[in-house]
This record gives C-alpha cells, sequence and structure tokens, in this order.
C-alpha cells in the first residue's frame, strides 16, 4: 500500500509541476522510489511529449504470450508450456505503446537490481563471513536469474529490429573502479572493482555481447559473419560503477531516452498518429 501511495504522490506532483523537474527534487530524492513507478513517470512524460500516441503500463507477461509471437516467426517456435499461468515479471514493468494497426507495442522494459553490501558494512564496521572476521563476502549468483527474463524478452521481440531492455545495478558486486571505504575505527578497507570475489558484471555482459555497457543499445545490432547475417539483442546494462545508489533523476533520463529509441524504430507503424498531431518523434 505505501508504494502505491507513493506512486499516486509522484503522479500527482508531476501534473502539478507540468514537467520532470517538480519530480526529482529533494523531497523526492528517497531511496524507496522504486524502477515501476519512475516506469509510470515515463509513461507520463511520453504521453505529454507525444499526446497523439497511446500508452499503457503491464506489470506482467505471460509465457502464453511469448509463445504467440514466436510462432508468428515460424510454426516450430513456441509449443512448449507446462503451466498454464507462467509468465515473467520484471521489477520496472512493461511500457507499450499502440501502434496504427491497433497492436501494443513495447516501449521499455527495466530492471533494478542490487548485490552486494559490503560497502554498507564496512560503513557501519560490521564483519562478515562464517566467523564473522572478514571484511568482504564473497558475491553470490542471484543477479543471473535476470537472464531469463532478459532471455524471455528477446523472444517476445525475436521479429523486432529493437530491444528496449534496461538493466540498472547498483551495489558492490558491480564496481567498474577501485574505491576505498572507511570503517568506524579508521580502517581503511580497499574493494577492487577486478576482484574475481567480487565482481559480477562479467556474468551479466553476456546479454550484451560484451559491448559497452552505460551505454543505450536498443536499437539491434546487425552483424555480417561470412555468408550469415546476424541480428543482436542487446541488453543495455547501466551501473554506479562506484557502488553508490541511482540516482531517480538519472534513472529516468535513460529510461525516457530507451523509449525515445524505441519509437524512433516505429517510427513507420506509428506514422498515421504521429502525422495527425502536432508532435514528432
Amino acid at each position: 500500500m505505501a508504494k502505491k501511495n507513493q506512486s499516486k504522490r509522484l503522479t500527482n506532483q508531476h501534473k502539478d509541476t507540468r514537467g520532470v523537474v517538480g519530480i526529482f527534487g529533494n523531497t523526492a530524492k528517497l531511496h524507496d522510489i522504486t524502477v515501476s513507478n519512475i516506469s509510470r513517470l515515463v509513461i507520463e512524460q511520453l504521453e505529454t511529449e507525444y499526446s497523439q500516441l497511446s500508452f499503457r503500463y503491464k506489470t506482467s507477461i505471460k509465457k502464453e504470450e511469448i509463445n504467440k509471437a514466436l510462432k508468428k516467426v515460424d510454426a516450430e517456435l513456441g509449443q512448449t508450456l507446462f503451466v498454464l499461468n507462467s509468465g515473467i515479471i520484471p521489477d520496472g514493468g512493461i511500457v507499450e505503446v499502440k501502434d496504427d494497426h491497433g497492436d501494443w507495442r513495447i516501449v521499455l522494459v527495466s530492471e533494478a537490481k542490487h548485490q552486494g553490501k559490503d560497502i554498507e558494512n564496512i560503513k557501519k564496521g560490521n564483519q562478515v563471513g562464517k566467523n564473522n572476521n572478514q571484511d568482504l563476502m564473497a558475491a553470490g549468483n542471484a543477479i543471473e536469474r535476470s537472464h531469463k527474463n532478459i532471455s524471455e524478452i528477446a523472444n517476445l521481440m525475436l521479429a523486432e529490429s529493437y530491444f528496449p531492455y534496461v538493466l540498472f545495478l547498483e551495489g558492490s558486486n558491480f564496481l567498474t573502479e577501485t574505491i576505498s571505504i572507511k570503517r568506524p575505527d579508521g580502517r581503511i578497507v580497499k574493494l577492487e572493482y577486478n576482484s574475481g570475489m567480487l565482481n559480477r558484471l562479467d556474468r551479466l555482459t553476456a546479454a550484451n555481447y560484451g559491448m559497452p555497457i552505460n551505454t543505450n543499445l536498443c536499437e539491434n545490432k546487425f552483424v555480417k559473419y561470412k555468408d550469415k547475417a546476424i541480428m543482436l539483442q542487446a541488453t543495455s546494462i547501466y551501473t554506479q560503477g562506484n557502488g553508490e545508489k541511482w540516482d531517480p533523476k538519472k534513472m529516468f533520463e535513460i529510461m525516457i531516452d530507451v523509449s525515445k529509441s524505441s519509437l524512433k524504430v516505429l517510427a513507420g507503424d506509428l506514422f498515421k498518429q504521429i502525422t495527425n498531431g502536432s508532435n514528432k518523434i
């Protein structure tokens, strides 16, 4: 209930200020603003900028819908389904736009993951491990569950030439630079970004083919190898790099950027609505 009330409050604040600046003032920079809250604000901003288009928000996608999309590509695909109500629930939900044919097309899928509490523990003076005598905890593999959602959205969008999946990472397991943290007793603990014990970024870059992180990779890349043409659906992976928490305003800006990339690719299927309106993509 608290999250719903916060979402409603942010929505009303957005309408009152008629822009994004008012949303992310000092009072709105709260750590409990979820990526799903921000997704709903993204829809409002898109509705303001592209008033001739219709947008909607979904919290989940059923496996049945994914299989149906696969069958449209090839009859042999999308045949296996064991649990009728199975599906995926990305943290930030799914933003869609209605095209000229009345079909809903994905504009944005977002998730935010936190893994690694070493920075928080060191600042508090807490030690970890079996005997509570270690500064650092070996990283786990929970984040790898993100690959399932990414793969399912890739299946759903196999016929598309864009992939608007954004993954936000924060925590000590996603460092891109070495940092030093001071304990309450004054001792300095160094966290090496390239430590195999800590860093888990390499386990996620399989989702963007090893291309640069903190980059909008929404538009699919087509590569040629010998006599083959290969389409790459790459996840746009963003990390704070220094282990700090994400600023909701920055997340919003990234999500808007990826959403507009989607609309640019879809422009041909939104042509009638665009030309009938005052806004251009």
